[in-house]
């Protein structure tokens, strides 16, 4: 198991069994289950102005440094629904995704991954008449009880945000420490330089209470004791 911070995963090249589609721009996570969702790929020259969405589910394990396989054809990742860079992902967009590259919708289950507790894709192991028959499944609505809208949000959005604990300000959020098999979000890196100096503060995402998305802020359960007295990003 290797944890690294998000920021490192930008630039990073994706390349498909068939060759290199492009590097990683951007990374999504959720704020529900708090783990990496999609990886956005700036396509390049290859798709000039496209940007590909590539779930971890796709990723191969045993990541080379700097380069992250996918198990996809770069046929399949230009054929897949497009993403409007400027518009927030919506659940819909989730699903038609989820259906075209066939593997199961993290938000059905109870598991960090829905089904699973890591990220496993279905489109290149299960059967063609079973990828057929999830294909066609164009009407299909969201699991009942599940939430209607995606949780997902930019790492680019979220970094500056401002860190509350329980008895007063903290910091602001400056990346995000990323498990890379199960990509789950282990800990917030919180930049404490208003308060501590030259400390960089980890709080697990167990400690969240509450995003505020609108005034950019983070509201979490611990005291700044607490903050003061836990790991540090070295």
């Amino acid at each position: 198991m290797l944890r690294q911070a998000v920021k490192d995963l930008r630039g990073d090249a994706i390349v498909a069994r068939d060759g290199e589609i492009g590097s990683v721009d951007d990374v999504y996570l959720d704020d529900e289950r708090w783990t990496v969702r999609y990886l956005a790929v700036d396509t390049g020259n290859w798709l000039p102005g496209r940007t590909a969405l590539i779930s971890p589910a796709c990723v191969v394990p045993n990541r080379e440094r700097r380069a992250l396989r996918v198990a996809l054809t770069r046929e399949q990742i230009e054929r897949s629904p497009s993403v409007d860079r400027d518009s927030p992902i919506s659940r819909s967009l989730e699903a038609r995704h989820a259906r075209y590259f066939g593997y199961p919708y993290y938000w059905s289950g109870q598991y960090l991954w829905g089904t699973a507790g890591m990220p496993v894709a279905s489109e290149w192991t299960e059967p063609a008449a079973a990828r057929a028959a999830r294909a066609a499944e164009e009407g299909r609505a969201p699991a009942a009880g599940q939430p209607a809208e995606s949780r997902v949000r930019s790492v680019r959005e979220v970094v500056g945000y401002r860190l509350h604990a329980a008895d007063g300000d903290v910091g602001r959020i400056e990346d995000f420490v990323v498990d890379d098999e199960t990509w789950a979000i282990a800990d917030l890196i919180v930049d404490t330089r208003s308060w501590l100096p030259g400390k960089k503060a980890l709080v697990a995402p167990g400690a969240v209470a509450r995003v505020d998305w609108e005034n950019r802020e983070v509201k979490i359960r611990l005291t700044r004791d607490e903050v003061e007295r836990g790991p540090v990003r070295h």
